[in-house]
Protein backbone atom coordinates (compact mmCIF):
# COMPACT_ATOMS: atom_id res chain seq x y z
CA UNK A 1 0.00 0.00 0.00
CA UNK A 2 1.06 3.45 -0.99
CA UNK A 3 1.21 6.24 1.67
CA UNK A 4 -0.72 8.25 -0.46
CA UNK A 5 -3.82 5.47 -0.31
CA UNK A 6 -3.52 4.62 3.46
CA UNK A 7 -6.07 5.19 5.75
CA UNK A 8 -3.27 6.22 8.64
CA UNK A 9 -1.83 8.33 6.41
CA UNK A 10 -4.54 10.43 5.63
CA UNK A 11 -4.92 10.75 9.41
CA UNK A 12 -1.95 11.92 9.67
CA UNK A 13 -2.19 14.32 7.04
CA UNK A 14 -5.42 15.43 8.51
CA UNK A 15 -7.16 14.17 5.41
CA UNK A 16 -9.53 12.20 7.51
CA UNK A 17 -10.67 12.93 10.85
CA UNK A 18 -9.87 11.22 14.52
CA UNK A 19 -10.58 11.79 17.64
CA UNK A 20 -6.31 12.48 18.19
CA UNK A 21 -5.02 12.05 21.90
CA UNK A 22 -1.19 12.54 21.38
CA UNK A 23 0.81 13.77 18.97
CA UNK A 24 4.65 14.17 18.95
CA UNK A 25 7.49 14.24 15.67
CA UNK A 26 7.50 10.46 15.10
CA UNK A 27 4.03 9.43 16.34
CA UNK A 28 0.31 9.78 16.74
CA UNK A 29 -1.81 8.13 18.61
CA UNK A 30 -5.69 8.64 18.49
CA UNK A 31 -9.07 6.39 19.79
CA UNK A 32 -10.03 3.40 17.92
CA UNK A 33 -13.33 3.98 15.67
CA UNK A 34 -14.63 0.19 16.94
CA UNK A 35 -13.45 -0.02 20.64
CA UNK A 36 -12.97 -3.39 22.16
CA UNK A 37 -12.07 -1.96 25.51
CA UNK A 38 -12.75 1.26 27.73
CA UNK A 39 -9.66 2.55 26.51
CA UNK A 40 -8.57 1.38 23.02
CA UNK A 41 -6.26 3.79 21.33
CA UNK A 42 -4.02 3.40 18.17
CA UNK A 43 -0.35 4.70 18.09
CA UNK A 44 0.97 4.65 14.30
CA UNK A 45 4.74 6.40 13.27
CA UNK A 46 4.45 9.11 11.58
CA UNK A 47 6.12 8.05 8.68
CA UNK A 48 4.40 4.84 6.70
CA UNK A 49 5.71 1.75 7.43
CA UNK A 50 3.43 -1.40 5.78
CA UNK A 51 3.65 -3.29 8.92
CA UNK A 52 5.68 -4.81 12.23
CA UNK A 53 7.05 -7.25 9.29
CA UNK A 54 8.57 -4.39 6.95
CA UNK A 55 10.65 -2.35 9.94
CA UNK A 56 14.39 -2.52 8.57
CA UNK A 57 17.28 -2.04 11.67
CA UNK A 58 17.45 1.52 10.79
CA UNK A 59 13.91 1.98 12.61
CA UNK A 60 14.95 1.50 15.92
CA UNK A 61 13.94 4.91 16.51
CA UNK A 62 10.82 4.57 15.27
CA UNK A 63 10.02 1.71 16.96
CA UNK A 64 11.68 3.08 20.80
CA UNK A 65 8.61 6.53 20.28
CA UNK A 66 6.30 3.98 19.63
CA UNK A 67 6.43 2.34 22.72
CA UNK A 68 7.19 5.84 24.64
CA UNK A 69 3.70 6.79 23.39
CA UNK A 70 2.31 3.97 24.62
CA UNK A 71 3.88 3.69 28.11
CA UNK A 72 2.83 7.60 28.64
CA UNK A 73 -0.90 7.07 27.51
CA UNK A 74 -1.51 3.86 29.68
CA UNK A 75 -0.51 6.15 32.84
CA UNK A 76 -1.98 8.81 31.40
CA UNK A 77 -5.63 7.04 30.69
CA UNK A 78 -5.34 5.39 34.02
CA UNK A 79 -4.51 1.74 33.04
CA UNK A 80 -0.63 1.99 33.68
CA UNK A 81 -1.30 0.66 37.04
CA UNK A 82 -3.83 -2.69 36.76
CA UNK A 83 -2.14 -3.69 33.48
CA UNK A 84 -2.74 -3.01 29.77
CA UNK A 85 -2.67 -5.31 26.63
CA UNK A 86 -0.47 -3.94 23.25
CA UNK A 87 -1.09 -5.37 20.45
CA UNK A 88 0.57 -5.28 17.15
CA UNK A 89 -1.10 -7.53 14.23
CA UNK A 90 1.32 -7.89 10.96
CA UNK A 91 -0.03 -9.71 8.53
CA UNK A 92 -3.08 -10.62 7.00
CA UNK A 93 -3.13 -13.63 8.89
CA UNK A 94 -1.92 -11.77 11.61
CA UNK A 95 -5.03 -9.82 11.90
CA UNK A 96 -3.84 -6.85 9.93
CA UNK A 97 -6.52 -4.81 8.42
CA UNK A 98 -4.80 -1.92 7.73
CA UNK A 99 -1.47 -1.89 6.00
CA UNK A 100 0.28 0.68 8.17
CA UNK A 101 2.17 0.27 11.05
CA UNK A 102 0.39 0.39 14.65
CA UNK A 103 0.09 -0.18 18.15
CA UNK A 104 -2.95 -0.97 20.07
CA UNK A 105 -3.56 -0.20 23.53
CA UNK A 106 -6.29 -1.42 25.29
CA UNK A 107 -7.13 -1.44 28.94
CA UNK A 108 -9.74 -1.01 31.34
CA UNK A 109 -11.14 -4.32 32.16
CA UNK A 110 -9.38 -7.79 32.32
CA UNK A 111 -8.02 -8.74 29.33
CA UNK A 112 -8.49 -12.78 28.77
CA UNK A 113 -6.19 -15.22 27.02
CA UNK A 114 -5.80 -17.05 24.58
CA UNK A 115 -6.70 -13.47 22.71
CA UNK A 116 -8.64 -15.09 19.17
Amino acid sequence: MSASTCLFCKIVGRELPATIVHETDQVLAFQDIAPKAPVHLLVIPKAHVDGLQALAPGDASVVSALFACVTRLAAQTGVASSGYRTVINAGPDGGQTVGHLHVHLLGGRPMTWPPG
